[in-house]
């Protein structure tokens, strides 16, 4: 009797733990695939030659909307929205609520980086000339920002973590699959020693 349900218990818990580990695994697919070809590309990132692209624009905002910047300070408050409309329309960034720095006396500038790029947009306070750059360091770069979440904005931030919970629930249900096969499958605890040795040693060793 109590064999039989032990028998049932496993075939319960088999069950469940083959349900959550294809679904973890099915969610996190992509985002394996795009992480583990990111973090070769990150790891050679200096063998891989790439040429920025730079371009320049610029424009003039109208003397009614340059009177309307807050006076310099110590602050990062957002351009006026109607500013930043119109200084979207003189040049091919919208610096829309992104933080400005209104420190200099003559300048109001904006940061405006992206996965992948730098960009800028500063205003001339005396003459409303505006200025606008754009660097872009190509594809590869842009994929190796968005594994770091640098410059992604807090979208791609949860991402990240909705992904990484989707991989924890994988390797964690995985882990878990491999006790309940290891007494048919003698190899399973020597190779997942070696997977924990063999980065230990790595670390231990060879980093300084």
């Amino acid at each position: 009797m109590k064999k039989k349900k032990n028998k049932k218990a496993r075939a319960f818990w088999l069950k469940q733990l083959h349900t959550w580990h294809w679904v973890s695994a099915a969610i996190s697919l992509v985002g394996m695939l795009l992480f583990a070809a990111t973090g070769i590309t990150l790891n050679h990132a200096a063998s891989i030659g790439a040429e920025p692209s730079v371009t320049q624009s610029q424009g003039k905002l109208p003397t009614a909307l340059l009177a309307k910047l807050p006076a310099p300070g110590d602050r990062t408050d957002p351009l006026p929205a109607e500013v930043a409309k119109a200084i979207a329309a003189a040049v091919p960034l919208d610096p829309s609520g992104r933080a400005a720095d209104w420190t200099a006396e003559d300048e109001v500038y904006v940061a405006m980086p992206g996965p992948g790029r730098d960009a800028w947009v500063s205003i001339d306070r005396a003459s409303g000339e505006v200025q606008a750059e754009v660097t872009d360091r190509g594809w590869i770069s842009y994929l190796n920002d968005l594994h770091k979440g640098r410059n992604s904005g807090a979208a791609w931030s949860l991402f990240i973590d909705l992904f990484a919970v989707a991989c924890l629930v994988f390797t964690i249900t995985g882990l878990f699959l491999l006790q309940l096969h290891a007494k048919h499958r003698p190899m399973t605890w020597p190779m997942v020693g070696l997977s924990l040795l063999i980065p230990l040693l790595l670390a231990l060793l060879f980093i300084h």
